[in-house]
C-alpha cells in the first residue's frame, strides 16, 4: 500500500505542478477567460486515464489463463519502462518545466481555439496513463498473491488526493516544497518498486510457459515469511516480495535494480550544485622601510 500511495503522490504531484503552472501563467499574464480551456483538458485526460485502467482490469478476463498471464507480464514489463523514463525526465526536466510549458501556453493562446485544450490533456494525460498502467501492474500482483485487490488502489487514492491538495497549496503560496529532494528520494524508492514489478512481470511470463524456469527456485522463505501474515503482506504490498522467488526473477530484479540506481544516484549527485572556489585574497608587498 505504501508503494501505491507513493506512486499516487508522486505521480499526482507532476500532474497538480503542471496544472499549477498552467492556471498560475494565465492569471498572471491577465487570460483569465482561458482557464475554462485548461480544465476542459484536465477532465479529458482524467476520463482517459480512467478508461485505460478500466480497460486494463475488465479486458483480459475472457481470455485464457496463460494468455491472460502473457499480457499481464507484458504489460508490467511496459510499466516499468514507462515509469523508469518518467523518473530520469522528471529528475532532468523539473528544472525547466515551467518556461516549456510557459512557451506551450503562449503558442496555443494564439491558435486554434482547443490548442489550449490539447496542452493540457497532453500534458496531464500522460501522467494519468503512466499512474494507470503502473497501478494496474502492482495490483495485480497484490490481488494475485495476497487477495488484497482494494488496499493498491486505495494506497494510490489516498496519494493522489495528498498530492491535490499539496498543489493547491503550492499554488496558494501556503507552502514550499524542496521538490529536487522530494523526487530525487521518492525517485529511488520507486526503482525499487519498479525492481519488484519486473520479477513479478517475468513470474507471469514464466506462468505462461512464455519463459522457462517456473520451478527453478532460487530461494523459498515462505516458512518464514509466509505470504498471508501482515509482513508478508507488506513486503508484498509494497516491494512485491515473493517469498517463492525464481531464478530468473532473481535475476531480473537484480538486472533493473543494480545498474538503474547506480545511474540514477550518479545523475543526481551530477546535478548538486558544486561549492564554488574562494578566491583568493592577496596582501600587497610592502618595500619594508619603516618611518623614521
Amino acid at each position: 500500500m505504501l508503494g501505491n500511495f507513493l506512486i499516487g503522490l508522486r505521480e499526482g504531484l507532476e500532474a497538480a505542478l503542471i496544472v499549477s503552472i498552467l492556471i498560475a501563467y494565465l492569471v498572471k499574464s491577465d487570460r483569465r477567460h482561458l482557464l475554462s480551456r485548461i480544465w476542459v483538458g484536465v477532465g479529458i485526460a482524467v476520463v482517459v486515464s480512467l478508461a485505460f485502467g478500466a480497460a486494463l482490469t475488465f479486458g483480459p478476463r475472457g481470455l485464457t489463463f496463460e494468455a491472460q498471464e502473457l499480457i499481464g507480464g507484458g504489460l508490467s514489463i511496459l510499466a516499468v519502462g514507462f515509469v523508469t523514463w518518467m523518473i530520469f525526465w522528471m529528475a532532468r526536466a523539473a528544472r525547466g518545466m515551467s518556461g516549456a510549458l510557459r512557451h506551450q501556453i503562449d503558442a496555443a493562446a494564439d491558435g486554434a481555439r482547443g490548442s489550449l485544450v490539447v496542452v493540457a490533456v497532453l500534458a496531464v494525460g500522460r501522467e494519468g496513463l503512466e499512474t494507470a498502467l503502473f497501478l494496474w501492474a502492482a495490483t495485480q500482483a497484490a490481488s494475485r498473491e495476497t487477495g488484497a485487490s482494494s488496499q493498491p488502489l486505495l494506497g494510490a487514492a489516498l496519494g493522489l488526493a495528498v498530492a491535490v491538495v499539496l498543489g493547491y497549496l503550492m499554488y496558494r503560496g501556503a507552502l514550499k516544497i524542496n521538490l529536487s529532494r522530494f523526487f530525487t528520494w521518492t525517485g529511488a524508492f520507486l526503482i525499487v518498486v519498479a525492481a519488484g514489478v519486473l520479477a513479478y512481470g517475468v513470474h507471469d511470463l514464466q506462468e505462461a510457459r512464455f519463459l522457462p524456469g517456473l520451478n527453478t527456485l532460487a530461494f523459498d522463505v515462505s516458512a518464514a515469511i509466509p505470504p498471508t501474515s501482515w509482513y508478508g503482506t507488506l513486503l508484498k504490498g509494497v516491494f512485491n516480495f515473493s517469498p517463492a522467488t525464481t531464478v530468473l526473477e532473481l535475476l531480473a530484479w537484480l538486472a533493473y535494480l543494480i545498474p538503474t540506481m547506480a545511474v540514477f544516484l550518479t545523475k543526481v549527485r551530477q546535478r548538486r550544485p558544486q561549492p564554488q572556489p574562494v578566491p583568493e585574497t592577496r596582501v600587497p608587498a610592502t618595500s619594508g622601510r619603516t618611518a623614521a
